[in-house]
């Protein structure tokens, strides 16, 4: 095998994609394997669905990045207008020629180009890449049976509030899920509820919506804005505040969220029923919001 094709699946889709100020096709881009976000992850991301090639909630994912950059003392490379043409030509060029109808814009910003030194080097032009992909949704089986998820000691760092690429702890994680034959894993530090390997996690509880507090040890998912616009819509009650173990044992519904998940329902957790052990009329409220803000993206 000739070294240069070493690492490269036989199927890698040969669609566009983003690199460093260029579009170019996406199985013939390359970085330098001295990039700060090979060698250490040292970079942040973000993943931007569109809905029929339109971005959803695309200046709340810009802020997002904002701040995770931010965190790691990396300049924004591109103003919000350049992102926005940027992922709209992903997304089209994707749509045109794979006829994939919503897509999910992939956001990859590293420190750069430098001699392996763990300091943070100062000057280097960083690394942007950006790919499109088909957005997979959660299945009509899912949103009417609910899914089933396990449970784990969240084992990953302090700083979860990073969107960063340094993602083995939540590799392990979703793995401890897949394992199991589940679809998530809802993580605790401690006796308090955090957040699964990728995706947000919410209680319901008597009608109250509950989920844990926007801090370091939270990654804040871009739903948790539109989440609770939807309960201040539908009337319903809802709260940012530690949540212990014991209540997430005791929910009447459990749910996820996430730009594929959209709300989801979880049914089953550690095998056992979560409330009635079906999908529940809070979740079924939250979702009819989401479609209908969905709907007003794309009207």
């Amino acid at each position: 095998m000739n070294a240069a094709n070493w690492g490269t699946p036989p199927d890698l889709p040969d669609t566009l994609c983003y690199l460093n100020g260029e579009f170019t096709a996406l199985r013939d881009a390359r970085v330098s394997v001295l990039d700060r976000g090979f060698i250490f992850g040292d970079g942040v991301y973000e993943v931007l669905p569109c809905y029929a090639t339109r971005p959803f909630r695309f200046e709340q994912h810009m802020a997002r990045l904002d701040r995770s950059l931010a965190e790691l003392r990396i300049a924004n490379p591109l103003p919000r207008a350049e992102w926005a043409s940027v992922a709209q030509h992903l997304s089209q060029s994707l749509r045109d020629t794979q006829g994939a109808v919503n897509q999910l814009i992939y956001i990859q910003v590293t420190r750069g180009v430098a001699v392996r030194d763990h300091a943070m080097p100062a000057g280097l032009m960083p690394t942007v890449f950006v790919m499109a992909s088909e957005m997979k949704l959660a299945t009509p089986e899912q949103r009417e049976h609910g899914v089933a998820c396990v449970t784990a000691d969240d084992f990953r760092w302090e700083k979860a509030h990073i969107k960063s690429t340094s993602l083995l702890g939540a590799v392990f994680a979703r793995q401890i899920s897949v394992d199991a034959g589940a679809v998530e894993t809802v993580m605790f530090r401690g006796e308090h509820l955090s957040e699964a390997a990728s995706s947000n996690v919410w209680v319901v509880k008597n009608g109250v919506v509950m989920g844990p507090p926007k801090d370091n040890l939270v990654l804040e998912g871009i739903r948790f804005g539109l989440i609770e616009e939807i309960c201040r819509a539908q009337g319903l009650r809802f709260e940012l505040r530690p949540i212990t173990r014991a209540e997430v044992l005791d929910a009447d519904e459990l749910l996820l969220s996430s730009a594929t998940k959209e709300v989801l329902p979880v049914t089953r957790l550690d095998g056992q029923p979560v409330g009635q052990g079906r999908p529940g009329l809070t979740y079924t409220r939250l979702y009819a919001g989401y479609q209908h803000a969905v709907a007003a993206l794309t009207a």
